[in-house]
């Protein structure tokens, strides 16, 4: 498997109320250290989720992802976490957090080309 990358990547979650334990997948982080590569793809069913939880912020999930997508640009959107070396930002995005946006566990596997591999995992994980 010569020409292979380690990757390792999280599923981001909307849980619109943790006491249900409910959650629909909406992106997905993935990071490679070899290639030096963070990103994230998302896409939030607008539907779906307000089926889940009429009551939920979409705006507020949307700017959630947004936050996330900073992170691992290191970005001005991405506050203090987006200065911090590649690895660190994987790290914070991938703890676990109480709030409407949460990372599931953290999955690996070896890839040609990450961004592409990102893209493929978004269409399956998240559709």
């Amino acid at each position: 498997m010569s020409g292979h990358l380690a990757y390792q990547y999280v599923v981001l979650r909307c849980v619109p109320r943790v006491d249900r334990e409910e959650f629909l997948n909406v992106g997905v982080v993935l990071y490679c250290q070899a290639s030096d590569f963070l990103a994230v793809a998302w896409a939030v069913d607008r539907d779906r989720l307000a089926a889940l939880d009429p009551g939920i912020d979409l705006d507020q999930v949307c700017d959630a992802l947004d936050f996330v997508d900073g992170v691992c640009a290191g970005d001005a959107r991405g506050g203090v976490a987006a200065g911090k070396p590649i690895g660190q930002r994987f790290g914070f995005l991938r703890a676990p957090k109480s709030t409407v946006l949460q990372p599931g566990p953290v999955h690996g596997g070896l890839t040609l080309d990450p961004a592409g591999t990102l893209d493929h995992l978004l269409a399956r994980l998240v559709g």
